[in-house]
């Protein structure tokens, strides 16, 4: 390993006491998405302790910070992605406490050699992940603005690189129609059949959907009425829709308004549709990608392309992917034939479990690697900017 590496990872393991308290207080004071206030202290707190310059409630999100720290002379802006919100009813069950804790690490193994690079690191801390996507609202408030590459773990029950995530959206869909006794139907508009005929529509659409990689579009009735013998004035019901790419997941999300308004039309009832949220697709960088496996191989660590077929979730992380080259990358804490997934009650223990503590400083380590060249090989910062370029079209 070269010198400078070696001292990165060591300044990693001296730190690493504090980098596990540091994930364990996040994980046993689980906040939810938004409220994450005594986390985001913790991280802020401790980057204040190594000499980062700390901005807090960043671009107007109470909860997200900035830490950043400078060469002092021009070059590359690195951003490492710290995440710390909780699920609802389940606690630190994706593991958020070890992205939080190894992007603080890898930050501490950066600072170490700053002065023989040129360029800044910078930790963004990004609240509301499991929510409403917290980077979106970061990435319009300009918070990605000037920063050239971004790094980011995650804890999983594999190691991968290069598995992105796939675009998701919900749409929720509400109609109004007019009451009257079930015994005279029609005096009545049924909002209900208006619904209930949407959700046939679009079990039937889903014939005429790409197959090339099938969307996934799954449903529920919020409300249905209110009695059995009235004709129900109001319903209401939301559809996730997944799509592979970010353009199928707008075309998509115009065929079910169309079909929306088709099915109020059947039986006359007003419709109000409006879609959430839109989580794009991650464009992965495999130039950042197969660097950070070459790096995490000298720890030990190897490294593996997704199957074919890999299942796939959605994140904010992919709205960043598709503005800066981007690696989000994921580490084993479970294993696969234990079947102990990420938002499980089995996740939770294995995120603050001695597996877990391993991953905070191998993810530290091999971003911290990682960033490195990336300050210091151009070559390989040309590269990932043309892979970029030529996957979004920028």
């Amino acid at each position: 390993m070269p010198e400078l590496k070696t001292a990165i990872c060591d300044a990693i393991d001296r730190a690493k006491d504090e980098l596990l308290v540091l994930s364990h207080d996040i994980h046993d004071d689980p906040e939810l998405s938004g409220q994450e206030y005594r986390a985001s202290g913790r991280i802020c707190d401790f980057l204040s302790g190594k000499n980062f310059e700390i901005t807090r409630e960043f671009c107007g999100e109470k909860t997200a910070f900035k830490a950043r720290l400078s060469s002092q002379k021009p070059g590359p802006v690195i951003a490492f992605i710290a995440e710390y919100d909780a699920l609802p009813g389940l606690g630190h069950g994706c593991g958020h406490n070890i992205i939080a804790a190894s992007a603080a690490g890898a930050a501490v193994g950066i600072s170490e050699v700053i002065g023989r690079v040129s360029g800044e690191v910078l930790v963004i801390g990004c609240p509301d992940e499991e929510g409403a996507g917290g980077k979106i609202r970061l990435l319009r408030a300009g918070a990605f603005k000037g920063v050239d590459f971004v790094l980011e773990v995650h804890p999983s029950n594999k190691n991968l690189i290069n598995r992105g995530h796939v675009a998701c959206s919900e749409v929720k869909v509400e109609y109004e129609g007019k009451e009257a006794h079930s015994s005279i139907p029609s005096a009545g508009i049924n909002a209900l059949s208006a619904l209930i005929t949407l959700f046939n529509m679009v079990d039937t659409h889903r014939q005429i959907w790409p197959t090339k990689w099938a969307p996934r579009v799954n449903g529920i009735i919020c409300e249905g009425g209110k009695a059995s013998n009235v004709i129900t004035p109001y319903a209401s019901g939301k559809l996730l829709v997944r799509t592979k790419h970010v353009e199928e997941l707008r075309s998509i999300i115009k065929d079910i308004e169309n079909l929306a308004e088709a099915a109020g039309k059947s039986v006359g009832a007003k419709l109000k549709i409006q879609h959430g949220q839109i989580f794009e697709d991650t464009v992965q960088n495999s130039a950042i990608g197969f660097k950070f496996a070459e790096n995490m191989r000298t720890l030990g660590v190897t490294m593996n392309l997704p199957e074919p077929d890999e299942r796939m979730g959605s994140s904010d992380i992919g709205n960043v992917s598709h503005v800066v080259p981007t690696v989000h990358e994921y580490l084993k804490i479970t294993d696969p034939e234990n079947e102990t997934g990420t938002h499980t009650k089995g996740f939770v223990q294995a995120a603050a479990s001695p597996r877990g503590d391993e991953a905070v400083i191998l993810g530290a380590k091999g971003m911290a690697m990682t960033a490195y060249d990336l300050f210091t090989d151009r070559e390989l910062r040309e590269t990932a900017r043309g892979e970029f370029a030529a996957s979004v079209g920028k």
